[in-house]
């Protein structure tokens, strides 16, 4: 009911009487008096006014179910969300809840978290009331050889989200959130985001999926040793953001993305859209793979998911996994 509240009286242009609320979610007076107390309670300042009822001045910038569930336009994505002041990592509390039943589309989100990961063990900065931190869990009826292109799949969903939220804004000359394959978001020749992507499987089973995203939102300043390599879209634009209205919005896009990646298990019909967006495209690329490294200039990617890459030699080669660098970008100049 809290999260219908939130959204009656944000959308309202002007004051939503107790009666009305009442009418239309089949509750008492009471019941609303009480929720109104615990949206207070929780930085929401609402007005209340004698014979014209109640209307919402001020909404804090927090991560709650009430909060990003009200924001919601999906189906399934995120229509089940828990959200933690504090936790480990969402990736793992995610996995968590996928041992304990948790449906498919559950969100898991977090103030902050005290273990957040990046790819290949590497810790996440995760500083509380700052940014987006975040991971959905999926159960699809799909083959495990397929799971890797889901990371693209949240790229472009957050890339998309991203960019719309920051269009919103009414910033004039505000730059495109890109994607760098294959699990990063890039603002401004800066890394706006990171993808981590974690399965659990039999050898021709999913038992769980669990991809999770930190976005750069809020922060003000980075620590001296990442301040030239990181970005975040107050940066930006010059202002805050909801870090709740983007969440949902990703939630929005992702459900869109996946829905057209699952009817052919493969990213055909969004490869357009993804490379349009993918700032290693025509640029000059380090590959470094596991006692092999070589350059090239990055073409594209395959429906499947793989970077394309062009040797100096005139070869193309298709990079599934290993580390890709691309001049000008952070990490490699």
């Amino acid at each position: 009911m809290k999260e219908k509240i939130l959204r009656i009286l944000r959308e309202a242009e002007d004051y939503v009487s107790g009666q009305e609320l009442c009418e239309q979610l089949g509750v008492s007076r009471t019941a609303v008096w009480k929720v109104i107390g615990q949206l207070k309670e929780e930085g929401y300042e609402i007005e209340g006014v004698k014979n014209r009822g109640y209307r919402i001045s001020f909404i804090p910038d927090i991560m709650t179910e009430a909060e990003i569930g009200s924001r919601l336009d999906t189906k399934v994505m995120g229509r089940c969300c828990v959200c933690y002041e504090e936790t480990d990592s969402t990736n793992t509390r995610a996995k968590r809840l996928a041992d304990e039943g948790k449906p498919h589309g559950t969100l898991v989100c977090a103030e902050t978290q005290t273990g957040g990961k990046g790819r290949r063990g590497r810790a996440w900065s995760s500083p509380p009331g700052e940014s987006v931190y975040m991971s959905l869990l999926l159960r699809p009826l799909i083959s495990p050889i397929h799971t890797s292109m889901l990371t693209l799949v949240m790229g472009l969903a957050a890339a998309r989200a991203c960019n719309e939220v920051l269009e919103r804004s009414l910033v004039e000359k505000v730059p495109k959130v890109m994607v760098k394959w294959p699990n990063d978001l890039v603002l401004e020749g800066r890394k706006l985001a990171g993808i981590l992507t974690e399965l659990s499987a039999e050898v021709d089973y999913i038992n769980h999926i669990v991809t999770g995203i930190g976005i750069n939102v809020n922060t003000k300043a980075f620590p001296k040793e990442l301040a030239a390599t990181a970005n975040s879209m107050y940066l930006a634009a010059g202002r805050p953001f909801s870090r709740a209205e983007l969440a949902a919005c990703c939630m929005k896009h992702f459900e869109a993305c996946y829905d057209t990646f699952l009817k052919t298990e493969d990213l055909g019909a969004l490869r357009e859209e993804y490379e349009s967006l993918l700032v290693n495209k025509g640029r000059q690329v380090q590959v470094l793979e596991p006692g092999h490294t070589y350059t090239g200039t990055a073409l594209g990617i395959k429906k499947t998911g793989e970077l394309l890459v062009e040797r100096e030699d005139g070869q193309v080669t298709a990079v599934y996994a290993g580390e890709v660098s691309v001049r000008g970008i952070y990490g490699y100049v």
